[in-house]
């Protein structure tokens, strides 16, 4: 049966298998670089997953504070009293609200970027099935057959975890178990609360003056 096998037929299991691991190589290091610069945005910023807390580079932590359904984002933000005292300040965040950082709830790909990369992973998987079913469209040996299809059910069965960001599905959310004492906010709404703050506190900071103030002091 092998031997019935012609050399085009294996060029095309070749091909097919060949794309299938460039398809989770380049789906690899875009997992990677998105990584990458998810740790430069905060550098020195560590995560921990079991107090679902972030820790600063000055040891301080970042606790969460709302949970963002629309894009699927739970939002942290330190004490802004802490913040605003910290030597490092000024290269960290150049808010007055505490330092923010945003976690993806779902695992990669989860934002759009991510997905797109991922897309361009599938379509490489789809390229890599094409030849293989098409040379199974012509007058095939039962040997060249097997081999086609063979290959067909190892390139999908190969690809089926880079499809699976198409089963993502926000059908629990808000998640009861991620939202648990967290508030759910939207982008706009997070944003509204975060401006409310800021003017609350500039009417703070304007209006407020020393209790060590003399009367001839002026208010």
């Amino acid at each position: 049966m092998i031997g019935a096998v012609s050399a085009e037929i294996w060029l095309a299991a070749a091909y097919g298998v060949f794309l299938l691991g460039v398809a989770h190589l380049l789906d690899v290091t875009a997992r990677r670089a998105a990584h990458h610069t998810a740790r430069s945005k905060n550098p020195g910023f560590v995560y921990h997953e079991h107090h679902d807390a972030w820790q600063c580079p000055e040891d301080q932590w970042l606790w969460p504070q709302a949970f963002d359904p629309e894009n699927r984002v739970m939002r942290y933000r330190a004490n802004p009293v802490v913040c605003n005292t910290c030597p490092v300040k000024a290269t960290c965040t150049s808010g007055y609200l505490g330092k923010e950082i945003t976690r993806h709830v779902d695992p990669w790909p989860a934002a759009e970027a991510e997905r797109f990369h991922r897309g361009i992973a599938c379509t490489v998987v789809v390229l890599g099935a094409l030849w293989p079913l098409a040379s199974m469209l012509g007058h095939r040996t039962s040997g060249e057959l097997v081999v086609l299809a063979i290959t067909v059910v190892v390139i999908a069965a190969g690809s089926w975890p880079l499809w699976s960001h198409l089963r993502r599905s926000p059908a629990r959310f808000p998640d009861s178990v991620l939202t648990r004492g967290v508030k759910v906010l939207g982008l706009d709404e997070s944003d509204a609360q975060a401006q409310a703050a800021a003017t609350a506190q500039a009417r703070w900071r304007a209006g407020y003056a020393s209790d060590r103030r003399t009367e001839e002091d002026p208010k």
